[in-house]
């Protein structure tokens, strides 16, 4: 279960350079390809890896935020090697601050099955390639807009256009419900139960990828025009094109 840590966009962001020559990492280096690093003026985005270091670092700063969040802590914190499992992490400097996991459906299912199999499996049913976000972490003391908008683009990139998934749900705390329906156009998609992971109330949204296929033509990088969404602080189409091509070429991403 996640629940979104915002708060109100730095006044201080400047216009971020083209992706491609914000990467600086060579196509043929190995070790970057699970590396691949997001520069902004005040923070980067990478992919994680599992190294050991990084892993308990992530696991450390979700449960500092789940428990910030009156959570338990010791399920949602535990980084496993599942398969079809992507991290993004953000950072500022040596400074890690957020993470967001991007699970694919696979045999074992989605973690979201554990408390609402019968909704997701009816969107399979007719056809849907599904898959979910989890482990949403960000430190408020690092929180924007900006930083919500490129995780989030960022996953929808790994999802919907290097992996096809069509559907996408996320488990959220019921207080959280109206952020995300007013952000981003989730919809909810299975009633409050209690989640055993963290044993708190959830709720099941559900958001169809080709409304964001939609929001993200006619809204994305128009930050300052008064739309009141978070697709305002997605890419703009040059810098997903861009980074698309990067991930294309990325084996270790295209075999997740």
């Amino acid at each position: 279960m996640n629940g979104a840590y915002h708060a109100t966009p730095a006044s201080n962001v400047t216009t971020a350079p083209p992706i491609m020559q914000s990467l600086g990492i060579a196509p043929t280096d190995a070790k970057a390809s699970r590396e691949f690093v997001l520069s902004r003026s005040d923070f980067q985005i990478r992919l994680g890896t599992t190294a050991d270091g990084q892993r308990s670092r992530v696991s450390m700063l979700i449960q500092r935020m789940y428990a910030w969040r009156g959570l338990l802590t010791h399920a949602p914190s535990r980084l496993d090697d599942r398969p079809n499992q992507l991290t993004l992490i953000a950072s500022r400097g040596t400074t890690m601050f957020g993470t967001l996991t991007l699970s694919l459906d696979s045999p074992e299912g989605l973690c979201a099955d554990e408390l609402y199999a019968d909704e997701i499996a009816a969107a399979r049913q007719r056809g849907a390639r599904v898959c979910e976000l989890t482990r949403l972490a960000i430190d408020p003391a690092f929180n924007s807009k900006e930083v919500l908008g490129s995780i989030f683009h960022l996953a929808y990139i790994f999802g919907r256009l290097v992996h096809g998934m069509s559907d996408l749900f996320i488990e959220v705390n019921p207080r959280h419900v109206g952020f995300y329906t007013r952000m981003l156009g989730f919809r909810v998609a299975g009633e409050e139960r209690i989640c055993p992971r963290v044993e708190a109330p959830a709720v099941l949204l559900h958001l169809p990828l080709d409304y964001v296929d939609e929001q993200i033509s006619h809204h994305a990088s128009l930050t300052g025009s008064g739309e009141r969404n978070l697709y305002t602080y997605f890419f703009s189409a040059a810098e997903q094109q861009g980074l698309l091509r990067r991930l294309q070429s990325d084996p270790a991403v295209l075999e997740i």
